[in-house]
């Protein structure tokens, strides 16, 4: 199949060039193939296709503007009726374009699909083909898109400039299918091939006008992915900055008191100790106690003082001056010495 499509093309490069209306012809029918296929867009087989389109309708547009078909000078009712065809030689090759696949060259085929429809549009509001607004530059439209820190819109504005859009989608949507449906009609007059002038240019201006919906609604979508590629390409934002890393804590036994770091450290001689004092006092001067930094009510602080000094007192009396407390602790003493263990249990046990 490649071999006879690689030998037609070469007979026709050796024979006569081919004419303007059959280069658009080709280019269109190269896009509806594309448009229509089911097979992956990045396919060897379509991505040809597209290249072959997009290489006679670029031949068109460059003969169109050699011959001076269109001029600002003239309406819509001087324009030849063969001649409104070319009208669609800048959308299809837009559209055509947009399907050429890579990332690599992603945004600049998108910037050249857009060049395109807007030159389409252009063209289409000189002629008063249809009624609609002419969207701004791709230049215009990034600035738009991020508007200054220093002058922000307010909530009100932007209710309704939303608004606005999402009615102008709405009437483009049903444009577009009202031009569908009445194509639909003309297209079977004209494939049949007896339709006249009149019918003729019915059927070119129907498709000029559905071409504008599709031109309209293909460059808002260019602009947010271009708008996206570039937020990509950017880098990103230094990373904030972070705290100062903390000396390494050194490992070791938490004690009670002095005491016991004695008895642990005899024990473990090559393990560091520290009381609950040190190790308090060692984590207050890292910054690393979990309350550190947040301020307390002087009235709480006092109070868990007072409760602390009464525990204290309370411990000193018993381990000091409570006589009657060591009495008791040494007649429990002489008790168990006199008696074994488990004695007085004996209930149940026959």
């Amino acid at each position: 199949m490649a071999e006879t499509q690689n030998g037609t093309d070469a007979q026709q490069s050796n024979s006569e060039p081919l004419k303007l209306s059959e280069l658009l012809d080709r280019g269109w029918k190269a896009f509806e193939e594309v448009d229509r296929t089911d097979e992956p867009l990045a396919s060897h087989g379509v991505q040809v296709k597209v290249r072959r389109g997009i290489v006679a309708l670029e031949e068109t547009s460059s003969m169109v503007a050699q011959l001076d078909l269109f001029s600002r000078n003239e309406d819509l009712e001087e324009v030849a009726t063969a001649d409104l065809k070319y009208f669609l030689s800048s959308p299809l090759l837009g559209a055509l374009t947009l399907k050429i696949t890579g990332k690599d060259k992603r945004l600049e085929a998108l910037r050249a699909a857009r060049a395109y429809f807007m030159d389409f549009l252009t063209r289409c509001k000189e002629y008063n083909l249809s009624k609609f607004e002419l969207p701004s530059t791709e230049k215009q439209s990034s600035g738009q898109s991020q508007p200054p820190a220093a002058k922000p819109s307010s909530s009100q504005a932007d209710l309704v400039a939303m608004a606005a859009q999402r009615q102008a989608k709405i009437e483009r949507y049903r444009q577009k299918k009202e031009l569908e449906a009445r194509l639909d009609d003309v297209r079977k007059v004209v494939d049949s091939g007896q339709a006249d002038e009149e019918t003729s240019r019915d059927f070119y201006l129907l498709n000029i006008r559905r071409w504008v919906t599709v031109s309209l609604e293909e460059i808002e979508s260019i602009d947010q992915e271009i708008e996206i590629l570039k937020n990509l390409a950017q880098p990103q934002g230094a990373p904030e900055t972070s705290r100062p890393a903390r000396p390494p804590m050194k490992p070791f036994v938490l004690t009670k008191d002095v005491v016991q770091a004695q008895v642990f450290g005899a024990g473990y001689p090559s393990l560091p100790t520290m009381t609950v004092d040190d190790w308090y006092e060692q984590h207050r001067k890292h910054g690393a106690l979990p309350d550190q930094g947040i301020p307390h009510r002087v009235s709480v602080d006092e109070d868990t003082d007072a409760k602390e000094r009464e525990e204290e007192e309370k411990e000193r009396k018993v381990d000091e001056d409570d006589e009657e407390a060591l009495k008791k602790a040494r007649e429990w003493d002489n008790w168990k010495d006199t008696h074994q263990r488990g004695y007085g249990n004996r209930h149940n046990m026959g």
